[in-house]
Protein backbone atom coordinates (compact mmCIF):
# COMPACT_ATOMS: atom_id res chain seq x y z
CA UNK A 1 0.00 0.00 0.00
CA UNK A 2 2.58 2.23 1.06
CA UNK A 3 4.47 1.78 -2.39
CA UNK A 4 1.24 2.49 -4.06
CA UNK A 5 0.85 6.17 -2.16
CA UNK A 6 4.82 7.12 -2.72
CA UNK A 7 4.19 5.90 -6.64
CA UNK A 8 1.16 7.98 -7.01
CA UNK A 9 2.18 11.16 -5.30
CA UNK A 10 6.16 10.94 -7.50
CA UNK A 11 3.92 10.24 -10.55
CA UNK A 12 1.11 13.33 -9.89
CA UNK A 13 4.39 16.07 -9.39
CA UNK A 14 5.90 14.48 -12.80
CA UNK A 15 2.60 14.99 -14.52
CA UNK A 16 2.57 18.98 -12.89
CA UNK A 17 6.01 19.34 -14.23
CA UNK A 18 5.83 17.72 -17.55
CA UNK A 19 2.07 19.95 -17.39
CA UNK A 20 4.52 23.37 -16.54
CA UNK A 21 7.08 22.90 -19.38
CA UNK A 22 4.89 21.66 -22.02
CA UNK A 23 2.85 24.82 -21.43
CA UNK A 24 5.89 27.21 -21.52
CA UNK A 25 6.89 25.64 -24.81
CA UNK A 26 3.55 26.06 -26.32
CA UNK A 27 3.17 29.34 -24.81
CA UNK A 28 6.60 30.13 -26.91
CA UNK A 29 5.37 28.69 -30.09
CA UNK A 30 2.37 30.67 -29.57
CA UNK A 31 4.46 34.09 -28.80
CA UNK A 32 6.25 33.73 -32.20
CA UNK A 33 2.77 32.58 -34.49
CA UNK A 34 4.55 28.89 -35.08
CA UNK A 35 0.90 27.37 -34.27
CA UNK A 36 -2.40 28.90 -34.55
CA UNK A 37 -4.48 29.24 -31.69
CA UNK A 38 -7.56 29.51 -34.14
CA UNK A 39 -6.98 25.65 -34.48
CA UNK A 40 -9.89 23.54 -32.41
CA UNK A 41 -6.98 21.25 -31.14
CA UNK A 42 -4.74 23.66 -30.32
CA UNK A 43 -6.91 26.09 -28.63
CA UNK A 44 -8.46 22.83 -26.39
CA UNK A 45 -4.78 22.13 -25.43
CA UNK A 46 -4.15 25.27 -24.42
CA UNK A 47 -7.08 25.50 -22.55
CA UNK A 48 -6.39 22.20 -20.36
CA UNK A 49 -2.68 23.44 -19.57
CA UNK A 50 -4.02 26.81 -18.33
CA UNK A 51 -6.65 24.84 -16.59
CA UNK A 52 -4.15 22.73 -14.72
CA UNK A 53 -1.36 24.79 -14.44
CA UNK A 54 -3.28 28.28 -13.56
CA UNK A 55 -3.43 27.03 -9.86
CA UNK A 56 -0.28 26.38 -9.77
CA UNK A 57 1.35 29.72 -11.43
CA UNK A 58 -1.10 32.24 -10.42
CA UNK A 59 -0.12 32.50 -6.57
CA UNK A 60 3.52 32.96 -7.81
CA UNK A 61 2.80 35.73 -10.39
CA UNK A 62 0.98 38.07 -7.85
CA UNK A 63 4.08 37.85 -6.02
CA UNK A 64 6.80 37.84 -8.95
CA UNK A 65 7.05 40.39 -11.49
CA UNK A 66 7.98 39.47 -14.69
CA UNK A 67 11.75 40.30 -15.37
CA UNK A 68 12.01 42.31 -19.09
CA UNK A 69 8.70 40.43 -20.10
CA UNK A 70 9.88 37.29 -19.16
CA UNK A 71 7.36 35.07 -16.58
CA UNK A 72 9.78 33.35 -14.12
CA UNK A 73 6.99 31.73 -12.23
CA UNK A 74 7.15 28.60 -13.57
CA UNK A 75 10.78 28.32 -13.15
CA UNK A 76 10.37 28.96 -9.60
CA UNK A 77 7.04 26.68 -9.31
CA UNK A 78 9.49 23.69 -10.79
CA UNK A 79 11.51 24.48 -8.20
CA UNK A 80 9.26 24.09 -5.52
CA UNK A 81 7.83 21.03 -6.98
CA UNK A 82 11.23 19.54 -7.25
CA UNK A 83 11.46 20.27 -3.79
CA UNK A 84 8.58 18.97 -2.37
CA UNK A 85 9.17 15.57 -4.24
CA UNK A 86 12.67 15.46 -2.41
CA UNK A 87 11.40 16.26 0.58
CA UNK A 88 8.53 13.90 0.21
CA UNK A 89 10.88 10.97 -1.06
CA UNK A 90 13.07 11.63 2.05
CA UNK A 91 10.73 12.21 4.88
CA UNK A 92 7.06 11.10 3.80
CA UNK A 93 7.89 7.87 1.95
CA UNK A 94 10.39 5.87 4.33
CA UNK A 95 7.39 6.68 7.48
CA UNK A 96 4.91 5.20 4.93
CA UNK A 97 6.83 2.12 4.78
CA UNK A 98 6.88 1.93 8.61
CA UNK A 99 3.56 2.55 9.19
CA UNK A 100 2.22 0.78 6.47
CA UNK A 101 4.63 -1.49 5.61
Amino acid sequence: MAEAIIWLVNTLIGLMILCIVISAIVSWLVAFDVINTRNRFVYSVLTFLDGVTRPLLEPFRRFIPPLGGIDVSPIVVLLLLQFIRMVFNNTAAPALYQLLG
